[in-house]
């Protein structure tokens, strides 16, 4: 493999299927490839667990309390659902910036953990979710077989699921072992935070009480919210925030709901308290967000 062999092959898959648009969803792999050709503004999201390998230019990855910036050949993977800020801060239209995204499946890492000893000797000096490194020329050589193999149906039943094995594998090999091991060994503080992460998700309407969040990890309130920041790199009662106001973002624009009915429906008891907090957080408040959305 060259060493821009991936870079083309996704080139080339978005120039045949989205050679206009920005991102590009490839349903045979599971996969999403981006590519811009100038620096954007800020998007809020949430990252899933996630491999991101960034094959040209650079993005900025922001949580409350961290900033990351993830350049050329650089792969990043998020181990917990986080609500996030990012832009691209280098592109051109001859240079554009180009990543793809290989979602991580908890369920397989999970089977394959036992088979994979301890990183012993090397202590947590850092627990937040997202880890960023050098990309892994192993690793690429896998996602560019995987994505030849997703192309054919014969191939994509027999051979592509071995292939996405040995990428689930090289990640609890690789540079990223550490955090995801983390995840994985039973009562850890990274696998007990990431239960409570989940049980936000599951209602986000219903309030938050940290204490019995706290309680449900085995962790004094004071632990639980220390250990809750460094893991996500944002407080609990910010996270179901940031949460809130992406699910009602989305309603927004997939739904002709009214903005106090979305509002409500994702926990906030005053439309105009939600209304404030989406501008804050958006630019813009609700109504318009979703006439902007309905003119492009």
């Amino acid at each position: 493999m060259t060493p821009n062999s991936l870079l083309h092959h996704v080139t080339a898959l978005m120039d045949r299927h989205a050679p206009s648009l920005p991102a590009l969803a490839h349903p045979p792999s599971g996969m999403h490839f981006l590519r811009h050709t100038a620096p954007t503004g800020q998007d809020a999201t949430v990252y899933r667990p996630l491999l991101c390998l960034v094959l040209q230019g650079a993005k900025e990855v922001c949580t409350s309390s961290r900033t990351l910036r993830v350049g050329h050949g650089q792969s990043l993977v998020v181990s917990h659902a986080l609500p996030v800020v990012s832009r691209i801060t280098e592109a051109a239209a001859d240079l554009p910036y180009v990543a793809l995204v290989f979602p991580i499946d908890l369920d397989l890492l999970r089977g394959l953990a036992p088979d994979v000893p301890p990183r012993t000797g090397q202590s947590p000096r850092d627990p937040f979710s997202i880890s960023l490194c050098p990309g892994d020329a192993g690793m690429k050589d896998a996602l560019l077989r995987y994505l030849h193999q997703c192309e054919s149906p014969e191939a994509r039943r027999l051979l592509a699921p071995i292939t996405a094995r040995e990428i689930h594998a090289r990640l609890l090999l690789g540079p990223h072992a550490v955090p995801l091991q983390r995840l994985l060994w039973v009562e850890t503080t990274a696998s007990r935070i990431f239960e409570a992460t989940r049980e936000i998700q599951s209602d986000l309407a219903r309030p938050l009480v940290v204490g019995d969040l706290a309680g449900r990890a085995g962790m004094s309130s004071s632990a639980f919210f220390e250990h809750f920041k460094a893991v996500t790199g944002t407080s609990p009662l910010q996270y179901q925030k940031d949460l809130r106001l992406l699910r009602a973002r989305e309603a927004l624009r997939s739904t002709n709901e009214k903005v106090s009915e979305i509002a409500f429906g994702v926990g906030y008891e005053s439309s105009a308290q939600f209304s404030r907090e989406y501008a804050r957080k958006f630019g813009v408040p609700p109504r318009q967000d979703r006439e902007l959305q309905a003119a492009e």
